[in-house]
């Protein structure tokens, strides 16, 4: 999708969004739920995916837009670090969207728990990163990424419904990535952060 259009689509869907959670009067109400709609159809025409699963994705949400908050946990063992495998045989940081009920520090440890079958502390924000600034493709809303350095406490992997493997790498041996949740850029990031006596959190 062309990302001028995408832009436009994500701020009529901000636009929609905030009018319809202030707006008061049922006529304007009526034109924001339109332009909303507009936004879903633009992307749904230019990404060829379905119609209801864009509004699924897109506009369920009330209130003022905000970004997503995704977690990725950085583990180190033996200078390698942990990457778990999903079943299309790429391989990611632990982690995903934050719960609303949960913390950064303790979203983090419970994807780490699901996806690795281990237990960590979550000791230091690495770097708050703007998704779109990092990894492609660019989605139809906003991210931001947060990389968490942790601690292994102990646990090993058990099979899950999300992951298929988990290993330890080395930075000069890192596997086919996914690409739209961590890149070779960020792998490197996290291992700088682990080497480093004086680490200052990056951020977007």
């Amino acid at each position: 999708m062309d990302n001028k259009l995408l832009e436009w689509a994500i701020e009529l869907q901000s636009i929609a969004q905030g009018g319809l959670y202030y707006c008061k009067d049922k006529f304007d109400i009526e034109r924001f739920e339109r332009i909303r709609e507009i936004s879903a159809e633009m992307i749904s025409l230019q990404s060829d995916i379905p119609l209801e699963k864009v509004k699924d994705l897109f506009c369920n949400e009330i209130g003022y837009q905000t970004p997503k908050l995704d977690t990725r946990a950085a583990i180190f063992k033996n200078n390698k670090i942990l990457l778990v495998q999903e079943s299309n045989c790429t391989w990611s940081l632990p982690g995903g969207w934050v719960d609303v009920d949960l913390s950064i520090k303790e979203n983090t440890i419970k994807e780490v728990k699901e996806e690795a079958g281990l237990n960590v502390t979550a000791d230091m924000i690495i770097a708050v990163q703007d998704r779109e600034k990092h990894n492609l493709p660019v989605y139809a809303y906003k991210v931001c990424k947060v990389f968490v350095l942790c601690s292994l406490i102990d646990g090993e992997f058990k099979k899950n419904i999300e992951t298929i493997k988990s290993d330890y790498f080395s930075l000069d041996n890192v596997p086919l990535l996914a690409t739209e949740k961590n890149n070779k850029e960020q792998i490197k990031m996290c291992f700088e952060a682990y080497q480093s006596t004086n680490w200052k959190t990056l951020f977007d």
